[in-house]
């Protein structure tokens, strides 16, 4: 995927850059994979916002991605790759010998008219999904985390994994986030990195294009008043004016832990992430 540049015809242009769809088969969406979707809008059951800055956006369809990769032992041929609007990742369509048609997430490297299969005994070739206890070093993604639930870790644009140590029925993978932690040998994982690795490097050029995204304007807590932020208020452009910068709720940000304490799997994480 290439990043190409605009002409400098306008202040938008100027900065604004597209990915070169030269690999995308242009194509509609299979209308047996797809079903309508109501957008939350950052919302929560009781129409309270949760998440700011989200609402609006272009109408989308949602493409059924499957990431259980059901299809154990049946041979699929690649018939598309198609942009998804609801992830980074570009997705394939699968024409598979019994008929069925499915969408998969495109594994870099795979192209229309290659084959894929799923099962413990599929070799270890890109697009194909197999048991974790393949070679230590082989790139992975759409790593499943309880076996038969599907592929839970991995999947956005251009993200690999490897599997580091196996021991006993656990493998150990190492994940894009720097995190490692311990699975099951029996869950399954497709072969490859994620294709579509320059999507973060786009450069959207004005406010319309990310708004088309459903993505709302944010405002400076600086610039607001006391009574709306802990940073607002003050005689011009005013400082902070704390240790640390805080949420609008008053609790510590940048960099602050928020993952819950308690979670079940925390005796299987064996190093943590990062940040």
């Amino acid at each position: 995927m290439v990043i190409r540049l605009g002409r400098a015809r306008n202040l938008v242009a100027r900065d604004q850059s597209r990915l070169d769809s030269i690999d995308i088969v242009r194509s509609g969406p299979h209308r047996g994979s797809t079903s309508g979707f109501t957008r939350r809008a950052g919302r929560n059951n009781r129409g309270i916002i949760t998440s700011r800055h989200r609402g609006g956006g272009h109408k989308r369809l949602y493409r059924q991605t499957d990431f259980r990769r059901s299809k154990r032992g049946v041979l699929g041929k690649i018939a598309t790759v198609e942009r998804d609007p609801n992830r980074g990742a570009h997705i394939s369509l699968v024409h598979y010998e019994d008929g069925d048609k499915d969408y998969i997430l495109h594994p870099e490297g795979l192209s229309v008219g290659d084959t894929i299969t799923t099962g413990p005994d599929a070799p270890i070739t890109i697009g194909n999904a197999l048991p974790t206890e393949m070679p230590l070093g082989t790139v992975i993604h759409n790593i499943e985390i309880v076996p038969g639930k599907g592929g839970q870790l991995a999947r956005a644009a251009g993200t690999p994994a490897k599997p580091i140590a196996k021991e006993g029925r656990s493998a150990t993978p190492g994940l894009p986030s720097g995190e490692v932690r311990l699975i099951s040998q029996n869950c399954l994982a497709a072969v490859g990195r994620v294709g579509n690795a320059n999507s973060d490097s786009r450069v959207w050029g004005k406010a319309g294009s990310k708004r088309w995204l459903g993505v709302r304007p944010s405002v400076r807590g600086v610039v607001m008043n006391p009574v709306d932020h802990p940073h607002g208020g003050g005689e011009g452009r005013a400082p902070v004016g704390r240790k640390k910068p805080s949420t609008p709720w008053g609790r510590a940000a940048l960099g602050g832990r928020s993952r819950r304490t308690d979670r079940y799997s925390d005796n299987f994480i064996l190093r943590r992430r990062a940040s």
